[in-house]
């Protein structure tokens, strides 16, 4: 710790659009926390946005001795590596999902900071977003009776293939490494784990080289999960969707704190995190359309939990096992979709 034992002092590995997007404002939003050290290649951006940090080499934040949490948000195939040497140079870690690239390496995660004592956990923001908060809720009141069905969307229109590593053949890319972790992991979040997977994967768009069309199924006893994603979906339909023995209940209208926080807007400000789409509650014996007013967005709470977790002995938000829960089920999708048949999730 700093001279202030109330102080985290705070490196953020990577500077792109994580980094620069939702790290670095909710840390800096966070009090007990000081983003004091960046690793990044663009240092000129680095400084006109966050001032006087100290910028260097994502290697050297990894292990500086003037830091105590290390937030690994660079590219994925890095996360392993820099994760690791972080834990045993003796600092508590926040990695970017996905938490790795594969189970193999967040089992090993997990295991070196259990060993070294440390603290790992991984920044699934969505668990704060209102559409998550809003299905938890609905869930929790009792409305739809038994669930049978629960289905979410993450679709994008990008039709035209984009030069970035996310979108060139390697580890860790393509889009369901990019936006299936999150749809995981709230699916995990609100229903526990599935019993089986069935997946199928597709590259949809001219000239693309990873997959931009991704579609799930987790198999539960009396319940199915539908996880959807797509590049070539304009203004598509609901994002969130859950049907139960009284009731359905859609969310259209994705959280705003994404795009609040693109324009510079403060975590804490007024408006901030508040979704105008409200749920829509359908009941199952009349038909009824009840609105429900989506709760507030607040991804500042991640860190906020971080903190205390580091000062005051508290549990982790999104502990590392969660991480390799997540990791089990992101892998055995894709055994699924390799084989084209339903899978049980590695344990």
């Amino acid at each position: 710790m700093s001279g202030n034992s109330r102080i985290v002092r705070v490196g953020l590995i990577g500077y792109g659009y994580a980094g620069k997007t939702f790290h670095a404002p909710l840390i800096r939003a966070v009090p007990g926390l000081a983003l004091t050290m960046v690793g990044s290649s663009r240092p000129e951006v680095v400084r006109n946005d966050l001032g006087e940090v100290m910028i260097c080499s994502a290697a050297e934040v990894a292990i500086h001795p003037d830091v105590d949490l290390v937030v690994v948000a660079s590219p994925n195939d890095s996360h392993f590596p820099l994760a690791s040497a972080a834990l045993r140079a003796g600092k508590d870690v926040v990695v970017d999902k996905p938490f790795t690239v594969t189970l193999a390496e967040a089992r090993s995660l997990l295991q070196i900071a259990e060993e070294q004592g440390r603290m790992i956990s991984v920044f699934h923001n969505r668990r704060w977003e209102s559409e998550v908060q809003a299905t938890r809720a609905v869930l929790e009141s009792g409305a739809l009776g038994v669930v049978s069905h629960y289905e979410c969307h993450m679709d994008r229109y990008r039709p035209h293939v984009r030069q970035r590593w996310r979108e060139e053949e390697g580890p860790g890319a393509g889009l369901w490494f990019d936006l299936g972790p999150h749809l995981i992991d709230q699916a995990l979040y609100l229903f526990g784990l599935p019993q089986s997977i069935s997946a199928s994967f597709a590259t949809l768009r001219e000239g693309g080289k990873t997959d931009d069309w991704a579609h799930v199924q987790l198999n539960y006893e009396r319940m199915r999960i539908i996880l959807h994603a797509s590049l070539l979906v304009s203004r598509g339909g609901p994002r969130s969707i859950v049907h139960g023995t009284r009731a359905s209940w859609v969310k259209y209208g994705a959280d705003v704190q994404e795009t609040q926080l693109k324009e510079g807007m403060v975590p804490g400000s007024p408006g901030f995190g508040y979704d105008p789409d409200p749920g829509v509650l359908y009941d199952g014996e009349t038909g009824r359309r009840t609105e429900i007013p989506a709760p507030l967005g607040n991804q500042q709470m991640y860190y906020m939990q971080i903190r205390d977790a580091i000062l005051e002995g508290q549990q982790a938000s999104i502990p590392g096992i969660d991480a390799v829960a997540v990791m089990a089920v992101l892998e055995t999708t894709f055994r699924s979709g390799e084989s084209r048949e339903e899978c049980c999730r590695s344990r």
